[in-house]
C-alpha cells in the first residue's frame, strides 16, 4: 500500500466510538523498512482560527483492523498525544 492510499483512510477508535480524523504523516523505521506509527493532526481549536491541539500518534499495534476506507484502532493502546517538536521522542 502506497503512503497516499493510506492518508485517505479514517481513523477510528473502536473503543470509544470517537472519530480521530485521517492519517497525516507516519514514523517509519529506516532499517527495516517498517512503519512505527501513523500520526493523525489534533482537533481544530475554535473553527481552526486557533490552530490545532496536538497530534494524535497512533502505534502500528494499536491497528485492529484495516478497510478500504478507514482503519480500527484499539483505544487502549499506548496512543499518545504530542506536539511536532517532541515527535523524535517517539523513535
Amino acid at each position: 500500500m502506497r503512503f497516499e492510499e493510506l492518508r485517505c483512510k479514517e481513523i477510528i477508535n473502536i473503543c470509544t466510538g470517537q472519530r480521530l480524523g485521517y492519517v497525516y504523516d507516519a514514523v517509519l523505521d529506516f532499517p527495516s523498512g517498517c512503519v512505527r506509527a501513523l500520526i493523525v493532526p489534533g482537533p481544530a481549536r475554535l473553527f481552526g482560527l486557533l490552530g490545532r491541539e496536538s497530534a494524535y500518534i497512533l502505534p502500528w499495534e494499536a491497528i485492529e483492523q484495516m478497510g478500504s476506507d478507514i482503519i480500527l484502532i484499539d483505544g487502549k493502546a499506548d496512543i499518545r498525544r504530542d506536539s511536532r517538536e517532541n515527535r523524535s521522542r517517539f523513535c
